[in-house]
């Protein structure tokens, strides 16, 4: 089975890894799909380019995932890449309230498409990338929440290092 694990990814975080590792394990083919939202172009600390490649040379350990930037609706992205179903990662109840929502509308969109739920591993359920961004934007130590290829990244957008 083929799945898309959508996300900003802004920063690739340790917890956004986990899922991806622990997907790869479950499905055949992963593929990370980069939002690239043009209205939220100045919303963003990280290219969609740069937070390709920050995905792709994280996950270049895992011979069955693929990361690619997509925009507009994920369904039609869903069916570009012929997968069956999608992967979300959940933290906490208020994800699942939100990711509820969504599942049932890409269903209502692309009829049989299924969305499956991978619950954070516990030492990653209280990392975000917003509050990862916020610790780095102050030089705070980020090292345990984010994948090496995220840190050498934060490191060089906010000059440290």
């Amino acid at each position: 089975m083929h799945v898309v694990y959508p996300g900003s990814f802004d920063p690739l975080t340790n917890g956004h890894l986990d899922v991806i590792q622990r997907a790869s394990r479950l499905f055949d083919r992963v593929t990370v799909a980069v939002l690239e939202n043009p209205n939220k172009r100045g919303q963003y600390l990280f290219t969609a380019e740069e937070r390709l490649n920050i995905v792709r040379e994280a996950t270049a350990h895992l011979p069955n995932v693929e990361a690619r930037t997509f925009s507009g609706l994920l369904v039609d992205f869903v069916r570009q890449v012929g997968a069956q179903a999608i992967v979300k990662g959940l933290r906490a109840v208020s994800d699942y309230e939100y990711e509820l929502q969504m599942a049932h509308l890409n269903r209502q969109l692309l009829p049989g498409l299924e969305t499956l739920f991978i619950l954070a591993a516990t030492r990653y359920s209280f990392v975000s990338s917003t509050m990862v961004k916020e610790i780095a934007r102050y030089g705070g130590d980020v090292s345990k929440l984010v994948p090496p290829a995220t840190l050498r990244a934060l490191k060089a957008k906010f000059g440290q290092g």
